[in-house]
């Protein structure tokens, strides 16, 4: 696999994200809500309401706004019960994609996602049909002009780090879920600014799409980040540099 390219998605992914500010807001304060239902509303006893609301602060995200979040998912304030489902399916060049959703209308969700996939020359399959292509993981992005590959790695590997992995131009730490918190606190303490720190899926091998097939899965991911009940996207689809230069 071409790791640059693997890099080149997730900062596309990033960085449409953060060109839709109320879009990313409405998905954190789901996540938000859904995190402080079923764990409660402190954040020091439920990891995953710590991770968003850790995102959230990332975002700038105004207190009120996270704290209003919790009341509603604790049942404090009246709120909206949202449902986690994940989809999963074939993108362009028959790559692997998962995507997790939280929505108030599973019937809306499903047609709108059927229709991207669609419109993208995939289809959605049948549950299991690609999940076992990934593994969930904690990924910390750390540019290669910020610090040196031996102190990183002195740091995070004692932390309990799993792996370090030289990406073009950034360096990728790898942990457990269970490590991760350790891991990206020993980095903090290190004075070592992350790019991205986030528990996510890995593709366990990529896919290459290249020229049409590129540029449609491009499109595709936008379109994933545009729906508001789509939280987040996984895809093993390696995509060339010049693919995203280009769009």
């Amino acid at each position: 696999m071409s790791g640059h390219s693997k890099w080149s998605t997730i900062k596309h992914k990033k960085g449409a994200a953060e060109k839709k500010r109320g879009k990313i807001f409405t998905k954190l304060i789901k996540e938000i809500t859904v995190a402080a239902r079923m764990g409660g509303g402190d954040p020091e006893a439920n990891p995953r309401l710590r991770h968003a609301i850790d995102a959230a602060k990332a975002q700038n995200m105004p207190k009120d706004n996270f704290e209003r979040a919790i009341k509603k998912g604790t049942g404090e304030l009246e709120g909206v019960n949202y449902e986690e489902i994940v989809y999963e399916g074939y993108g362009p060049g028959g790559v692997a994609v998962l995507v997790e959703c939280l929505t108030d209308n599973r019937n809306r969700t499903i047609a709108d996602v059927r229709y991207m996939f669609s419109k993208a020359g995939g289809n959605v399959g049948t549950d299991g049909c690609v999940a076992w292509m990934f593994d969930k993981k904690g990924l910390i992005a750390v540019a290669k002009d910020v610090v040196d590959e031996d102190t990183l790695m002195e740091v995070a590997l004692e932390a309990g780090a799993e792996d370090i992995r030289d990406e073009g131009d950034v360096f990728e730490v790898i942990t457990e879920p269970a490590e991760f918190d350790a891991v990206h606190e020993a980095i903090d303490k290190a004075e070592i600014v992350c790019q991205m720190a986030e528990i996510t899926m890995l593709p366990q091998n990529m896919t290459a799409v290249t020229g049409n097939e590129a540029e449609q899965m491009i499109r595709f991911m936008d379109a994933l980040d545009d729906c508001d009940d789509v939280q987040k996207f996984y895809t093993n689809a390696d995509i060339p540099d010049e693919a995203f230069e280009n769009m």
